[in-house]
């Protein structure tokens, strides 16, 4: 019997710690959430501190970001025009040329040779050019005077107009020997840098030598070559069309610094229907000689701009299933979610179509532990300043928003 009453006991014991346990768990969590439910107005909810940054209405422009490799716009193998021996070497390997250096010297003295033998038959044809026209004037004389035949005088006129083409043909064999000569000095045909110089003095070339003297690549300016997204053709052909064609910037791969700013220029004719992209390339003066071909760059073309567009921090944006939003911190204190249309992300900054006005506050950190109508509590600098408009700093972007 006494075991029994024990037993009682122990239970009643039992149960009441039961219930003063759940008493104390879910009374004040039951006025948490109905506080929570009515928009933060319950006596349970704590206020959530927040910083927050106005909306901008600013022109953004519209950009595409690709990869590209640099090239140069010109390459030109150098060869001899002529049969000859290089007597002299002006020239080394790597270095920069302007067109029209003198690259090499060819040994001249056949051509000389001929070109005073051109010089010669032509003064010897030109003397006989001087008698003719003498015999012609004269048998035009006796002809008429009836002194002479008919045939004497179209005889006359034949040597005459003979004698003038031999001397026009002596006048043309020596301008082209005058060209052979000038094919003895070799000069650079554009600007750019040389190659590896595969001759030297000494050396007999040939005009049939299929790898040449060197090789000249054109550096400045340089081209880049891209591909966009087959959904860009338009955007690209506008701006092509411009009477001041879109700027194009090229990055080395994980830099924020522009290496250098250009022009598009060219935009294909038709699109890859195998990869669904549009080749396109721009042109860089590259005074600066950073960039080289053969370089694998980031490149960013603006598309477009569009004027009077709200901008806040990409990291404002979340997620949901009914698609993105951002909180905005209302005059009440409290946040208010909002659904949003992103035009798109440029570096910290995303470009939106819809979902908050000029002068609006969004919320940029704080904001993952709201929800629709949560009290939240705007964090103020030691200066009283609100943290988000410090120096117009852009708070750091989380990397998976990024475009």
């Amino acid at each position: 019997m006494n075991n029994r009453r024990i037993k009682r006991l122990a239970l009643a014991a039992v149960l009441a710690a039961m219930g003063l346990a759940a008493y104390h768990f879910y009374g004040p969590n039951r006025a948490a959430v109905t506080g929570k439910q009515r928009g933060g107005a319950g006596a349970g909810v704590a206020s959530v501190p927040i910083t927050t940054v106005p909306v901008r209405v600013e022109d953004f422009a519209i950009r595409s970001r690709t990869i590209g490799i640099l090239e140069t716009l010109a390459t030109v193998i150098v060869k001899s025009r002529i049969e000859s021996q290089v007597t002299e070497q002006h020239v080394k390997d790597g270095q920069f040329v302007k067109k029209g250096d003198l690259l090499f010297t060819l040994d001249d003295r056949e051509v000389r040779a001929t070109i005073g033998r051109d010089e010669a038959q032509l003064q010897k044809d030109q003397a006989t050019l001087e008698r003719t026209a003498a015999d012609l004037e004269r048998y035009q004389r006796l002809i008429q005077s009836n002194a002479a035949a008919r045939q004497q005088l179209d005889q006359a006129i034949a040597d005459h107009k003979s004698a003038q083409a031999t001397v026009e043909a002596d006048q043309a064999q020596l301008r082209t020997d005058n060209l052979r000569l000038g094919y003895t000095k070799i000069e650079a045909p554009i600007d750019g840098r040389v190659g590896a110089v595969r001759v030297t003095p000494g050396n007999l070339i040939s005009v049939n030598d299929a790898t040449g003297l060197l090789t000249i690549t054109q550096i400045a300016p340089i081209r880049v070559a891209f591909t966009l997204p087959e959904r860009d053709f338009a955007a690209l052909r506008n701006a092509l069309s411009k009477s001041v064609p879109a700027a194009v910037r090229v990055y080395t791969p994980g830099a924020n610094d522009a290496l250098a700013t250009g022009q598009l220029d060219f935009v294909d004719s038709s699109v890859d229907s195998n990869s669904g992209t549009i080749a396109a390339k721009a042109v860089f003066a590259n005074e600066s000689l950073e960039l080289w071909p053969g370089m694998y760059v980031d490149v960013e073309v603006d598309l477009d701009v569009r004027p009077k567009t709200a901008l806040i921090p990409a990291v404002a944006i979340q997620s949901s299933q009914r698609g993105p939003f951002v909180f905005v911190a209302t005059p009440d204190q409290k946040a208010e979610m909002r659904m949003i249309q992103v035009i798109a992300i440029d570096g910290d900054r995303a470009a939106l179509r819809t979902g908050v006005k000029e002068g609006e506050r969004v919320i940029v950190e704080g904001q993952m532990r709201l929800v629709d109508g949560a009290r939240v509590t705007e964090v103020t600098s030691p200066a009283g300043e609100r943290k988000g408009d410090t120096a117009n700093a852009q708070p750091e972007v989380n990397p998976e928003v990024r475009r």
